[in-house]
């Protein structure tokens, strides 16, 4: 054969075999998606891959959607997205965040399995998305169990119970694609004037650590991230959020840092989110003392450490400490931060320029990166990014966790007063029930719509039998207006709705406006931004001009309520003089109005310190309601009085007084004088002002807020068929004069009383009565000297010597007699709930190691020094009835 042919024969063969082997090529699997590979393999070939861009959305996170229209603007993946959530631009977190409760959990799966595809298959890299979501004490979801608030559950001291509950909230992330939990709270509640101690496990660091542990444990077992915050305290000085942390390390070691060092070390958490706070001066986003050298250095901590919501911009907007975002940005990775949390996409400009010019070293943002990739391959996301929609369906109509829910509720309420045992409400027949939260069945902070939700009033009429009468009024409200704003309706200007309002540089109204407007009404807060971009946020006056008509003739107070430095003319004459920059007030002046007669109305305002606020009010069609005639008269006719009273708390809702707010404690004060029995049950997450009505009512059942089914819980405390066997896991204060106090202080050099009141609480840490007693007795110790690393048994006999069955929480607390740094006079380090029949005794055992005895040394070491060691035993920090010492040996 010639050779020419020969070569012809053969060309088909070699074009078959070139075609064959760029397939294969095509159909390799590059390293990253190569499940068989370490992950350190597939991190390190991933980041090899990525541009500048996509490693900068892999560090962000928002809140959204990708749909059709807005799609594009993903086109370089991100870190993850908190589904169906919308910006609603100025304000804390929680409100900036709206969440589309209308979808239940197979729309929401359905929803995020889009989302995911679009990201795995549309983007270049396929990088898949954490989809992450609020979870303190259930989903902030529709169909989701809300159990109760994260203060319930402290208040139940069951580590085994809170374990169930992070592991039924895992269960119901999991189905709806959700693989990132921004829970739980683990900081301190130091002071209760806080408005977010409802959102903590309590004061106790042991409390909150054991707690926490359980949660987090439970939920990482279904491989699920847990996002605890805040990192770290929170809470400064006068209770208030977010305020600056100038305590000493030694502090922050002692009592802020147990839960969370337990999380890194013990539980394995691959997340962490830092506080709004500054610590030390520096903003604890851009803290490297904090997020470097301690969280992952000192601690090892392995995981990504993602900013609160708007934080990173918070280091120039609010503590001053950089001069632009890009400045706050690189301080904050540079720090040590990995994830920016923002509320809306856009700001995403802020940001990306610091990742872009070397503002940031390439080595941490691979360092950060690979802390994030490990998440997501850790989670199987790039295996299996999709859930199976047909058990989020199946899910719809599961109502299980609505029974650990009542569990939960159940354990956590607190009986603080029961004279004459007005408790249980076992032979009345007519039972009045009063107070908004009777029927509103709020479920606290973070908190979805519950899954069939039940309220008090709903709970007693079922529980009840035929023969008992259930009277619901109001009573009372929470708040009481005695102003309200002028609506636009009655201002008017050119024929608009409104009033001029002309903005000014300087504090003196003088020169050209820099912006002039109609102003709809005058209700304004300037906290983090002027009014004008033009204008500086401690330098400028406002004037508001126009005309006011009141349709009817009428007598009205009618003034202005803000921080200082305001004046009202009506008719060209000054009624309110207040050009005095010293505080925040109220000042009103009366004004007889003519039936559709037209006044000129002005307005100046001026701030030069920042914060400024200001708003024109007046008492036209405030009426005063007859609730509390109503409720007075409803009372004689009744057996009992059961008042549902609560509180105004949350997040940035921290309280300078703890009194009940509204008219609601001179309702109480009303109801005394019909001498009925008054059983008030209070709704709420942390510490109220009783002495006004305390000695007035008959019994006091703190039930925080109770979940989704609170009101078949309470029902059933209320009327006997369940007895109360929660403990404060916070310090009650007879006054807030007394504030900060917490059971745990260390011992003062002279007295804890004041002058004119007791500097010991009304109700300590760890105080609930039950409708039984309890006796302790027979101390044990199976030995009373042990070395550091022995362990000791300490026994006990526990009856129940009541007439009721009924669970009590013993507590265990530990103080060293000496040592060469002040200890906390007092520290919980064990406890148990142990249920016992009517007339049943129990041996309860205690095991006493290091860990039981160990303190804080001068080096900010945990050890448990050669020494003596005290142990108290009891049903609060200061009902202990058991007490002994015990040696650790040199």
């Amino acid at each position: 054969m010639p050779k020419s042919i020969k070569y012809l024969y053969l060309l088909p063969t070699l074009f078959f075999s070139c075609s064959l082997f760029a397939q294969v090529k095509k159909a390799q699997i590059l390293p990253y998606k190569n499940s068989k590979l370490s992950i350190d393999l597939r991190i390190k070939d991933l980041i090899s891959r990525m541009t500048p861009e996509e490693k900068f959305w892999q560090l962000f996170m928002i809140p959204g959607d990708v749909n059709e229209q807005n799609k594009q603007q993903f086109k370089h993946g991100i870190f993850g997205l908190q589904v169906s959530a919308a910006a609603q631009g100025s304000g804390n977190a929680q409100q900036m965040l709206t969440y589309n409760t209308s979808e239940d959990g197979l729309s929401l799966a359905k929803k995020i399995n889009k989302i995911q595809k679009f990201f795995v298959e549309e983007t270049r890299l396929g990088i898949p998305i954490i989809p992450f979501d609020e979870a303190l004490h259930g989903l902030v979801r529709q169909g989701a169990t809300a159990f109760p608030q994260s203060i319930g559950l402290a208040a139940t001291f069951d580590t085994t119970l809170v374990a169930k509950i992070g592991t039924a909230i895992a269960n119901e992330a999991r189905v709806r694609g959700l693989r990132d939990l921004l829970a739980p709270v683990i900081n301190m509640a130091t002071d209760v004037r806080w408005g977010r101690v409802e959102e903590t496990y309590g004061e106790d660091p042991y409390l909150t650590t054991v707690l926490g542990h359980a949660f987090m444990n439970a939920i990482e077992k279904q491989n699920i991230i847990v996002t605890p915050k805040h990192f770290i305290a929170n809470v400064g000085d006068g209770g208030r959020d977010s305020y600056p942390i100038e305590m000493d390390t030694h502090f922050l070691e002692e009592i802020h840092f147990p839960a969370f060092k337990d999380g890194v070390k013990n539980v394995g958490i691959r997340s962490l989110m830092t506080s709004y706070n500054s610590v030390f001066g520096s903003p604890a986003t851009s803290n490297k003392w904090l997020l470097t050298t301690k969280l992952k250095s000192e601690w090892g901590f392995k995981g990504f450490v993602i900013s609160d919501a708007g934080a990173v911009g918070g280091a120039n907007v609010l503590h001053f400490t950089a001069k632009d975002y890009k400045d706050a940005t690189a301080q904050s990775i540079n720090a040590g931060l990995d994830v920016i949390f923002q509320v809306d996409y856009n700001h995403y400009k802020l940001f990306l320029p610091a990742f872009l010019d070397g503002s940031i070293p390439k080595s941490r943002i691979d360092d950060a990166l690979t802390r994030v990739l490990r998440a997501k391959f850790e989670l199987g996301l790039f295996e299996q990014p999709y859930v199976d929609e047909s058990i989020a369906e199946k899910m719809l109509n599961d109502q299980s966790n609505h029974i650990l829910a009542k569990e939960a509720a159940l354990k956590s309420f607190v009986l603080l007063k029961n004279d004459n045992h007005i408790l249980p409400l076992k032979s009345t027949k007519r039972i009045l029930l009063l107070g908004e939260d009777a029927v509103e069945g709020r479920l606290g902070g973070y908190s979805g719509t519950g899954n069939k939700k039940i309220n008090i009033l709903e709970g007693l009429k079922s529980a009840v039998s035929g023969d008992v009468e259930i009277n619901y009024l109001k009573g009372s409200s929470r708040e009481v207006q005695s102003y309200v704003t002028i609506d636009s309706q009655f201002l008017s200007v050119n024929q608009k709705l409104g009033l001029t309002a002309k903005y000014y540089k300087g504090l003196n109204l003088a020169g050209e406006p820099v912006k002039e407007q109609v102003d709809k009404a005058i209700n304004f807060s300037w906290t983090l931004y002027p009014p004008d971009e033009k204008l500086d946020l401690d330098n400028y006056s406002i004037s508001w001009e126009g005309s006011i008509k009141v349709p009817q003739n009428a007598d009205l107070n009618i003034g202005l309520e803000g921080n200082d430095g305001y004046r009202l003319y009506l008719n060209d004459k000054l009624v309110i003089d207040n050009w005095d920059k010293k505080s925040f007030n109220l000042k009103t002046a009366h004004f007889h109005f003519e039936k559709n007669k037209a006044y000129s109305i002005k307005v100046e305002f001026f701030e030069p310190k920042g914060n400024g606020k200001i708003k024109l009010v007046w008492d036209y069609n405030v009426q005063q309601p007859n609730e509390i005639t109503d409720a007075v008269k409803a009372a004689k006719n009744n057996d009992v009085v059961v008042f549902v009273a609560g509180i105004k708390e949350g997040e940035f809702l921290d309280r300078a007084m703890l009194n009940l707010p509204g008219n609601q404690e001179t309702l109480l004060q009303e109801l005394a004088k019909t001498g009925k029995p008054i059983v008030v049950v209070l709704t709420g997450g942390s510490a109220i002002n009783m002495q006004p009505w305390l000695n007035k009512v008959s019994a006091v059942l703190n039930v925080w807020y109770p979940g989704e089914a609170g009101g078949n819980a309470v029902a059933d405390v209320l009327l006997g068929k369940a007895n109360p066997s929660g403990k404060l896991p916070i310090t009650c204060p007879v006054d807030e004069s007394q504030l900060p106090l917490v059971y745990n202080h260390k011992p003062t050099g002279r007295g804890d009383d004041y002058n004119n009141l007791s500097g010991e609480p009304l109700f300590p840490f760890g105080y609930g009565l039950s409708y039984t007693d309890f006796s302790y007795a027979n101390l044990k110790f199976s030995r009373k000297s042990i070395a550091k690393n022995e362990t000791a048994t300490v026994t006990f006999e526990l009856k129940n010597t009541g007439s009721y069955d009924g669970e009590e929480v013993v507590q265990l607390y530990m103080r060293p007699l000496l040592s060469k740094l002040a200890q906390p006079v007092l520290a919980l380090r064990a406890f148990q709930r142990v249920s016992l029949k009517a007339g049943e005794t129990k041996t309860v055992s205690f095991q006493i190691d290091k860990e039981v005895l160990q303190t804080l040394d001068g080096n900010n070491k945990w050890d448990a020094v050669p020494g003596d060691y005290r142990i108290m035993i009891g049903s609060s920090s200061k009902a202990l009835y058991l007490k002994d010492n015990i040696t650790v040996k040199p």
